[in-house]
């Protein structure tokens, strides 16, 4: 099985996808974001510095009106969280106007003026003086900010002063955009993910997921014993490349378990044919016994050797019937070893029509040779050559009338040399050629019906044929007689 290319690799593509449907979800996010900011009135920096002096008289009046003051409720009466304050007190208190929480930075270092022993002055109707210091002048700020650049200074800042004394300061705290839209970009960016992962999920995971379900379907039907069942082979990944592999197999399970079917029709086949051809002998030695023996004394000495003889012959034919059923089992299941060896045909053929020269005289059946240069030799077993010659030879003798022929010849075709036998007897009828190889197939009524074989003959002659790896056909025409054509291939090799 061919390597499934990486760019239609099941683990790339899902690794890829969610690179990309994150890359996706980042950058639809990051436009949210800027959609976001670009339509929202962000409220300006720092308010002035009156302002935060203004904040800061106010809450030391208060302050000293009512030392216990809530300073949280006392802006969101006074301002309403719209100026963006920040009160540090010298207690430790920290409040914003908009109720957040001001950063820690700027409480530090509002805290570390604080603490300063320099002389902080807030014009409230009068001056206030350090210990051991001289007034400053209030338009320079406070502590050591005072004189720095506007942008280095701590903003403008106010002190908060209760009976002479600095309880704290009311310092500006700028709004951040990123701060108000972080509840909203937090939302956002949760529905972002949630759906960027949900339809990477469908568009990866999907379609495998419905051929991994056909495939266990496909799977449920085989083992239900459905061998037709087949999965889905659309796509280049794994998860088609398994299919392919389990479709590949259902079909060889098929054609196996057709194989043993028709195996099982064809031993069925095989013994009743077996029973029938067995039966008929055995049937007419047992009449002519039991006639023997019920009328030994009544019958004449012909009568009984004539029943005797053909009690021997009927024998012998059971005899015949077994001999070939175990040597075509041997020769199919390669239970027998094979001689190779170089093999004369002029040898094979002279012996061949020395056994067969009295039945063709008695027949008025003319036999004949003949061998084409390069075509004296073949390669197998003599003895099991010798069988298929013989029998393909007795077959054409039976089957050839009075006056007839047999021919033998042997010659090269494309380096592969043949041997075909030749008769000039009735021919064999087109639906017959199909069958004519099979266990006990006779074709007697296209053949004369004058046979006597058992109709193994020629299943013997193609399984020596195929262990030798060479191929047997025949050609015949009604009333032209029949050809038997054994072709070994170039190297003539024998089945181990």
């Amino acid at each position: 099985m061919s390597k499934t290319a990486w760019y239609r690799s099941l683990y790339w593509r899902i690794g890829l996808g969610f690179v990309l449907f994150l890359a996706a979800v980042l950058a639809v996010q990051g436009g949210a974001i800027v959609w976001l900011i670009s339509r929202m009135e962000v409220a300006p920096g720092p308010p002035p510095p009156e302002v935060t002096r203004l904040a800061a008289r106010d809450l030391s009046e208060a302050l000293t009106a009512n030392p216990q003051l809530d300073l949280q409720t006392f802006f969101q009466q006074e301002y309403e969280g719209r100026v963006p304050l920040v009160v540090v007190m010298k207690d430790g208190r920290v409040i914003s106007s908009d109720g957040t929480r001001p950063p820690a930075v700027l409480v530090a270092q509002i805290r570390g003026r604080l603490n300063t022993d320099l002389e902080i002055v807030f014009r409230v109707g009068r001056g206030i003086r350090g210990r051991g210091q001289r007034p400053v002048r209030p338009d320079r700020g406070m502590g050591p900010g005072a004189g720095e650049p506007p942008q280095r200074r701590l903003g403008a800042a106010g002190l908060i002063v209760v009976n002479g004394e600095v309880a704290g300061v009311v310092a500006a705290m700028p709004r951040s955009a990123f701060v108000q839209l972080a509840p909203t970009l937090a939302l956002l960016g949760v529905i972002l993910v949630a759906v960027g992962t949900t339809t990477a999920a469908m568009l990866i995971f999907g379609p495998v997921r419905r051929r991994l379900r056909s495939l266990e379907d496909a799977a449920r039907q085989v083992g239900a014993g459905d061998l037709t069942a087949r999965a889905r082979e659309d796509g280049g990944d794994e998860v088609a490349a398994l299919a392919r592999a389990f479709n590949q197999m259902t079909h060889d399970l098929h054609a196996r378990a057709e194989q043993l079917q028709a195996a099982d029709r064809t031993r069925r086949l095989l013994l009743a044919d077996v029973s029938h051809e067995l039966m008929t002998p055995l049937t007419g030695m047992r009449g002519y016994l039991e006639t023997l023996s019920l009328h030994a004394h009544a019958l004449d000495a012909e009568t009984r050797e004539r029943y005797l003889s053909i009690i021997r012959d009927e024998t012998q034919r059971v005899e015949h019937i077994v001999g070939d059923l175990l040597d075509l089992a041997r020769l199919e299941g390669g239970g027998e070893s094979f001689d190779s060896q170089d093999v004369p045909l002029e040898d094979l053929f002279g012996r061949v029509l020395a056994r067969h020269e009295r039945a063709a005289e008695d027949g008025g059946v003319a036999l004949s040779a003949d061998i084409a240069p390069g075509a004296e030799i073949v390669t197998g077993d003599p003895m099991r050559l010798e069988q298929a010659l013989q029998n393909l030879a007795a077959n054409a003798l039976r089957h050839t009338p009075r006056g007839g022929s047999v021919h033998l010849a042997a010659g090269v075709d494309r380096d592969a040399v043949f041997v075909s036998v030749r008769d000039s007897g009735s021919g064999i009828s087109s639906e017959h050629l199909d069958h004519i190889f099979d266990r006990f197939y006779k074709v007697d009524p296209a053949r004369g019906g004058q046979t006597r074989g058992s109709g193994l003959g020629l299943s013997i002659v193609k399984a020596i044929v195929e262990r030798h790896h060479g191929r047997i056909t025949v050609t015949s025409r009604p009333g032209e007689g029949a050809t038997f054509t054994i072709k070994f291939p170039p190297e003539r090799p024998i089945h181990p």
